[in-house]
């Protein structure tokens, strides 16, 4: 008994925590394996770097072991957020760290203020579609010749913010989304 016990500690102490955080570029290498392992058209590096360049988009990964899982990419926008790229590592597909990352997404929206969260999946992907419907979201319209590199159609699939209560109870409002006040439509 005291053995396993014993294991159980070293798994703890050897850094397998799992965490979200800002892509940064030295991230890139592991992101583009990702990428390339994930999709028959996978974005260049030069894709990334160019919508990362944009002052609405953020690239994150889901680090673990000190190695990259997945990351996402999205587009802030005043009342939505816009998946753009997501991918987990074929190698650690089924371990909970596409999960974690809608699970952020999600916790932006209501720390955030905004209404919902869209993307859009090639129509023969069917597995990130039911990775997403499993998730909550929901197809909400068929985009026609929607992929350059092939020209496949997409469904654009959305996911709603569950319901937020401006007070918490105690009087108090809840965060407010100072940016997106100053944005025009």
């Amino acid at each position: 008994m005291g053995a396993g016990r014993t294991r159980q500690r070293e798994k703890v102490s050897t850094g397998n925590s799992i965490h979200i955080r800002w892509m940064i570029r030295r991230d890139m290498p592991e992101v583009m394996r990702a990428e390339r392992a994930s999709f028959e058209y996978s974005w260049t590096e030069d894709d990334f770097l160019r919508c990362l360049r944009q002052r609405n988009c953020i690239g994150m990964v889901v680090e673990q072991a000190e190695r990259i899982g997945g990351f996402m990419i999205y587009e802030l926008h005043k009342t939505r957020l816009h998946l753009l790229n997501f991918a987990v590592h074929p190698s650690v597909r089924r371990t909970g760290l596409g999960r974690m990352m809608v699970g952020k997404l999600v916790y932006k929206l209501t720390s955030h203020r905004r209404e919902k969260i869209t993307l859009a999946v090639r129509e023969r992907n069917l597995a990130a579609q039911m990775f997403f419907r499993a998730h909550g979201f929901r197809a909400t319209r068929m985009l026609q010749n929607y992929y350059e590199d092939s020209g496949e159609d997409a469904y654009q699939m959305e996911l709603k913010a569950p319901p937020y209560d401006a007070f918490d109870g105690f009087g108090v409002i809840g965060p407010v989304n100072r940016i997106a006040q100053f944005e025009e439509n």
